[in-house]
């Protein structure tokens, strides 16, 4: 007779959360913190890729030059920033090198928590769709706004030309293909108070092991 297959271990519900470049992800996780659930931010990954004495970092610096280093020897962001923002094979070569730190840092982080505790998890990954992520995960949520809001939004927090910014945008999936693949959407272009209130919806429907 065949073995009988070990029970499978229950683990915390994995959701991802992604959207557009500055459409309020950042406010949305931590909206989500305050509630209790344990969330992960991909940024911070993406840095400790890179971090003085990387792997990640050597690569970084074998692929785009010592050009793209502060002369304290750390990454300027925004010089490499400038670069693959407007080169889509230097894009996809620094993806290539930073990738794979994040996606192993998330899936350790995960395994970590405890499903009794934490009905569910989230991990703040810009890229998610781009990258082919979304199949990883059991749900995900997209925070949105409206174009013009995400422009400005985005010129203001960077220092950006309208240009610049534009170009930033125009590199990622365009944000209606990601809402419309989404199992949430929370709308950001309303007041701190409406986007609490669609987190906290959201929230409610997640623990409740519901989809949207």
């Amino acid at each position: 007779m065949p073995e009988p297959k070990a029970p499978e271990r229950k683990r915390v519900r994995r959701v991802a959360l992604t959207g557009g470049i500055a459409t309020g992800k950042s406010h949305v996780r931590v909206q989500f913190e305050s509630l209790g659930v344990p969330t992960i931010d991909s940024d911070v990954l993406a840095r400790e890729a890179v971090a003085p004495g990387s792997t990640g970092l050597a690569a970084v610096v074998e692929r785009f030059g010592p050009g793209v280093l502060d002369r304290d020897g750390t990454l300027d962001r925004q010089k490499l920033g400038a670069v693959v923002f407007a080169d889509f094979e230097a894009r996809k070569a620094l993806e290539a090198i930073i990738h794979p730190h994040v996606r192993r840092a998330t899936e350790e982080w995960f395994a970590t928590l405890d499903p009794v505790r934490y009905a569910f998890a989230i991990a703040d990954i810009p890229l998610l769709y781009e990258v082919g992520r979304e199949r990883d995960f059991d749900a995900v949520i997209v925070a949105a706004c409206e174009p013009g809001t995400e422009l400005r939004r985005l010129m203001d927090r960077d220092g950006l030309s309208e240009e610049d910014a534009r170009k930033r945008i125009a590199a990622q999936l365009p944000l209606e293909e990601k809402v419309a693949q989404a199992d949430y959407v929370i709308r950001t272009d309303g007041t701190m108070e409406e986007t609490r209130k669609q987190v906290g919806d959201v929230y409610r429907a997640l623990t409740a092991g519901r989809r949207a």
